[in-house]
């Protein structure tokens, strides 16, 4: 049980802090609106950082589906688990998204703009392509997985985690402008789920049709990253 604990709370405190931050630089009378980019990519590395360190020993700190499933398929987790472990990342993330809405419900209303709202919840390509936007995903995705097999066992206790932070900086940064680097079909299907059924005024639609992107893309690319890294004679 206390995985799946770990991981609904974990994924819960990502959503928090992660489209917190957005919600804090985006919408109309946040103290820090118009913070920008840079604090949001910053703060998104955090938000996957600090859960991982309460939580990396009671779960392995996945938060992510496509990762639970990668690393299933390469043998590092038993299968038994990655269904309760990816009902709990969806739970959490539904769970997180209300939180955020709760908080901020004042600069809800006091935005009009309903693709800022949806903005704060979920992610959306900046030139809808879905075959280039689920290829974004997809890489970007990879070199997630990729780089988190390549972290030494013989890494001092904890380093790993500032290791993670630095990898989701990196791929924000560089890759963040496609997509909104979901890299997490909960990160982003749980807050698109609350977004539908919250009493948001003026809200708008939650874009279904882009749902494809954030679950075939980071699938794929952790799928490829754990094979090819199971493949090199290290």
């Amino acid at each position: 049980m206390l995985p799946y604990i770990a991981e609904f709370i974990g994924t819960m405190l990502l959503i928090i802090l992660g489209d917190g931050v957005v919600a804090n630089v985006t919408l109309n009378k946040s103290g820090m609106k118009g913070a920008g980019s840079i604090q949001i990519t910053l703060a998104w590395g955090l938000a996957v950082m600090i859960p991982a360190f309460i939580f990396g020993a009671a779960s392995g700190a996945h938060f992510n589906p496509a990762l639970t499933i990668a690393l299933a398929v390469d043998g590092s987790l038993a299968w038994g688990l990655v269904p309760g472990y990816i009902i709990a990342q969806f739970a959490g993330g539904f769970a997180g998204a209300c939180l955020v809405y709760a908080m901020f419900k004042d600069q809800f209303d006091a935005t009009d703009d309903a693709g800022t709202k949806l903005g704060v919840f979920s992610t959306g390509p900046s030139v809808p392509n879905m075959p280039l936007n689920i290829l974004s995903e997809a890489v970007g995705t990879f070199v997630l997985v990729f780089a988190i097999k390549g972290i030494p066992a013989t890494a001092a206790p904890g380093v790993e985690k500032f290791m993670v932070f630095g990898i989701i900086v990196s791929i924000g940064m560089s890759l963040g402008g496609l997509t909104g680097y979901a890299l997490n079909p909960a990160r982003d299907l749980g807050p698109r789920i609350a977004h539908a059924v919250l009493p948001i005024k003026g809200k708008g639609d939650s874009n279904w049709g882009y749902a494809p992107v954030v679950i075939a893309g980071p699938v794929i690319g952790a799928l490829i990253a754990v094979l090819l890294y199971g493949a090199i004679p290290w």
